[in-house]
């Protein structure tokens, strides 16, 4: 599986982290935008903004184009 394939794949299992703790748990934005160290949410914003921002690019990079 290409690396562009592996980020998408591991995209999907974050998206279905935080739905499982938003099930359970329900979501503060504070939880959302500011978790405390060793939170669940802990730096998940910013973790999935660098793993999209990645696919974006190796998109862009696939098809020539640029951002």
């Amino acid at each position: 599986m290409d690396e562009k394939q592996e980020l998408i794949k591991k995209m999907i299992q974050m998206q279905k982290q935080f739905i499982r703790y938003e099930h359970s748990n329900g979501v503060d934005p504070a939880e959302y935008y500011v978790a405390p160290e060793g939170h669940e949410l802990h730096n998940y914003r910013e973790e999935y903004r660098d793993v999209a921002d990645k696919v974006v690019e190796l998109a862009h990079s696939e098809k020539g184009s640029r951002r």
